[in-house]
């Protein structure tokens, strides 16, 4: 087999030569697209002279080609599977004109990248390398053009970037004022419905809006619509960027691989993240539709306007439009609640990423696919470090900053270079040991130790950092650390503070009238993992007192956490005494609802094999599996006399409405209802509570409460005939069935759904649904006989030469094989290694799983 070789970072050299203009013309045609494509080339004065001119171009015919007017024959240039290469003797010597026309096959194109068909819709996805697929072109993010759009089709609605020129029957000119990336190109045609509004900008600009659907869908994109009018005065009011076309269009797309795509003034989204209603949308879903609707605007500028340099670069612009989007729903809803589910996120995703063979920098070093760097480390922990530089400088600074960086870099391509230079120019500080979060792999630990000699109380830090034994040069980083300290009677006894640990180690000395607990990082300040030896009472204490709703959170997370530890360890007399804490302010009134049903939330099964091998110890999942179940059971009795009680002052008679105050009494809710089957195994409420429900988001409550007991027959056979015809509803009857399927079952049940009529393994989304849904039941997944692997891996085989984007995605489900024991360890070697052996496997798939296997 080929070696895969890597692009490195440090081999980055300036395109020699830049594209000014872009003119496109399409005739669209699904079997046969003509591509017409006009560019305006010069040398680039900061690169190297006389280099030959290099276009990308992939699974293209090339009809013709010119410069300047001549016709080019074949012998003039090289053309190969990855592009053309014109030597630079063929070139004029200053700015010239190329002209060429390319032939394409939308409908064959199964891997949803370049120009697609999406049931009889034209669509684009660019991002990262797709633009070559549709034209030749210097493909790569550092040559940014104006582009002119000419679509020529009999589709009656053809959309592309900018702002629309002109019109007529067959055909539609779009022309985008503001220089982009081809990444960032999109054309859409096909039959859809328009869902308009408008916005008027803080400069008195008047905006035109639309959502472009299907037919049958344009009464579920109010709330999306209305998420992208908060998401834009938001944009205004908290970082002063304003819009800048006169229209901004998005399309709901069936077919697509990822969430949304941020094509300037053209958004594509993946249809689950538009359509919603109460019938069809959980809260869930209006939650992620208006993260991820903002998400995408917000990149106008964080992305669009100011864009990176290179691929390296990438969380330059996702990392900081995650943290942007963050910001924005914690305004919108619960800024406590946000935060924990934003880092239940990173440690589930981000966490395992970086404990395992996938481990690599927020700023990679080198890659062999690109798209296989779109994860969570440039995502999520490239937004957490945003989120550490602005409690570094503080937010005043943090917005000057951003106001700088806008200023001096709009219509640039820029570095992590670039962007901390704008903090220091104006903050004053100087940012180079800060700037190693972008360039170390894996996730800190930080110790804290505790000593009290009757008058003064120290706090002892130290920080590690993973194979930092590999170079013994390796500086510690910048870590904030938010604290308190708590009093017996739950005050604070000194002002909450952040601590900046800059060294390797370091100490905190306090003169206190008692020994306070101390809580230690408040607000999640730092993506680290944190270990404090403290006793049960004070996370008790913790847990009933402290002031920092994600350590009172955490308090509790951690005494269950160790519960079920001494329950898998085989500790029959296991402390309990926790569980009355969280009865009890889940019984408060007064504490938010969506609060109290994440106190009641035990551990992830997989964070939780994550603290066993971090101990290590390989986890069971099964056990896990069991020991957690019998321990959201005690919680249960616990709290049995109240639950039915709890349930009636929950009950809510305005008309639904998907915001943080009903949607956490409905997520309160579903928790009870579990319990309730949990504590009256023979109990009908969760049935009774099916046949009630008003929404989606109950619905779905109740059906998981009867699946995840071995129950529901009925109800799940009714609820798949009710919703056969609506496709993101049967997304969630499919999920469902797996992911809370009991272990001993769930291979077979998935098995049985593929089988399914309705089970559209082409269809991204729907291969989710089930395929994806199913690595998320760990215990199944991790079965002892293998049998969980093996699914997985003929999925991975089956997709590859479909879409290799989404195979290697899956086997990303493989990450965490180093955590087990050795016989589960044997069965993963020897499937990924079954995997690499086919023949004909993709870039994608044969560079995750060899990282795999190499680890």
């Amino acid at each position: 087999m080929t070696e895969q070789t890597p692009t490195r970072l440090a081999d980055y050299t300036p395109p020699p030569f830049l594209v000014d203009s872009v003119e496109l013309t399409f005739r669209l045609a699904p079997r046969a697209t003509e591509v017409i494509a006009r560019l305006r080339i010069r040398p680039n004065p900061a690169a190297a002279p006389g280099q030959d001119l290099w276009l990308d171009g992939r699974s293209l015919e090339l009809v013709s080609a010119q410069i300047d007017g001549r016709d080019l024959s074949p012998e003039s240039y090289a053309l190969t599977e990855d592009g053309l290469r014109l030597a630079a003797a063929q070139l004029p010597a200053g700015a010239f004109d190329w002209h060429c026309v390319s032939r394409i096959d939308p409908a064959e194109n199964t891997a949803l990248e370049g120009l697609y068909m999406s049931r009889g819709m034209f669509c684009t996805q660019c991002e990262a390398e797709g633009f070559r697929k549709i034209t030749f072109f210097p493909d790569r993010p550092d040559v940014m053009s104006v582009y002119s759009v000419r679509i020529e089709s009999d589709a009656p609605v053809l959309l592309s970037n900018g702002n629309p020129v002109e019109s007529g029957p067959g055909f539609a000119v779009w022309h985008d004022p503001w220089p982009k990336p081809s990444y960032l190109f999109a054309l859409v045609a096909g039959d859809l419905q328009a869902v308009r509004d408008s916005f008027t900008t803080m400069s008195g600009r008047e905006v035109a809006l639309a959502i472009w659907v299907r037919a049958g869908d344009e009464d579920r994109c109010a709330y999306a619509l209305d998420a992208l009018k908060r998401s834009m005065r938001w944009d205004e009011t908290e970082y002063g960027r304003e819009y800048d076309l006169d229209v901004f269009d998005i399309v709901a797309v069936d077919d697509f691989n990822m969430g949304a795509m941020e094509n300037k003034g053209l958004n594509i989204f993946n249809s689950k993240f538009v359509l919603a209603s109460a019938e069809t949308a959980t809260d869930a879903d209006y939650a992620s539709i208006e993260a991820i609707i903002a998400h995408e605007y917000f990149h106008n500028w964080t992305g669009n306007r100011v864009t990176c340099r290179d691929w390296f670069q990438l969380s330059l612009k996702e990392g900081l439009t995650v943290y942007r989007d963050q910001q924005f729903s914690a305004d919108m809803r619960s800024a406590a609640v946000k935060r924990i589910s934003d880092v239940r996120r990173l440690r589930a995703m981000q966490f395992a990423e970086d404990a395992g063979p996938l481990a690599h920098p927020v700023r990679p070093s080198q890659y062999v696919e690109i798209n296989n760097f779109y994860t969570a480390t440039v995502y999520e922990k490239g937004a957490e470090v945003i989120g550490m530089l602005r409690r570094l400088v503080g937010a005043d600074m943090y917005r000057r900053a951003l106001d700088l960086f806008f200023e001096r870099h709009d219509g640039q391509a820029c570095t992590v270079e670039d962007w901390l230079a704008a903090f220091e120019e104006v903050s004053g500080q100087n940012l180079d040991q800060f700037k190693h979060w972008y360039s170390r792999a894996g996730t800190p630990l930080l110790e804290v130790s505790e000593s009290w000699d009757g008058e003064v109380f120290r706090l002892q830090f130290r920080q590690s950092i993973p194979n930092a034994a590999e170079d013994a040069d390796t500086p510690p980083l910048v870590v904030p650390i938010a604290y308190g300290l708590l009093g017996a009677d739950g005050s604070e006894l000194a002002p909450t503070d952040v601590f900046l640990l800059s060294e390797t180690s370091a100490e905190l000395t306090f003169h206190l009238s008692e020994r306070p607990v101390a809580s230690i990082l408040r607000e999640f300040s730092a993506p680290v993992t944190l270990r404090l030896e403290v006793d049960a009472a004070a996370r008790k204490h913790l847990l009933r007192h402290d002031t920092d709703p994600f350590n009172q959170w955490e308090a509790g997370q951690n005494l269950a956490r160790d519960a079920i530890f001494a329950r898998c360890s085989g500790h029959e007399n296991v402390d309990l005494d926790w569980i009355e804490p969280i009865a009890d302010l889940t019984r408060d009134p007064s504490v938010d609802p969506a609060f109290r049903a994440l106190l009641t939330s035990l551990p992830e099964e997989d964070g939780l094999a994550a603290a066993f091998a971090a101990l290590g110890s390989p986890p069971d999942p099964l056990a896990i599996f069991q020991h957690r179940r019998a321990l959201h059971s005690a919680l249960a009795h616990e709290l049995a006399p109240n639950l039915h009680d709890l349930r009636v002052s929950l009950i809510e008679t305005a008309p639904y409405r998907p915001d943080a105050e009903q949607s956490g009494r409905r997520a309160l809710d579903a928790m009870l209802i579990w319990l309730i089957s949990l504590s009256e195994p023979s109990s009908s409420t969760a049935r009774e509570a099916y046949r009630a429900a008003g929404n989606m988001t109950d619905t779905l409550a109740a059906l998981t409460a009867l699946v995840a007991n071995g129950q529901g027959e009925d109800e799940i056979a009714e609820f798949g005939a009710r919703w056969a015809e609506d496709r993101l509803v049967l997304d969630k009857w499919f999920s469902l069935q797996v992911v809370h399927a009991p272990p001993s079952t769930a291979v077979q049940t998935v098995t049985r759904l593929t089988h399914h009529p309705e089970f559209d393994w082409k269809n991204p989304n729907r291969f989710r649904a089930l395929i994806g849904a199913f690595t998320r039941n760990s215990a199944a997944f991790h079965a002892p006989d293998g049998s969980g692997y093996r699914l997985v891996a003929e999925w991975v085989l089956k997709m590859d030469p479909v879409n290799p984007q989404i195979a290697a995605r899956l086997l990303g489900a493989f990450e965490t094989w180093h955590r087990y024991g050795q016989d589960r360890q044997k069965a993963i070697k020897s499937t990924l290694a079954e995997v690499d052996g086919f023949d004909g496997l993709s870039r994608n798939s044969r560079e995750i799983v060899r990282r795999l296997l190499h680890a």
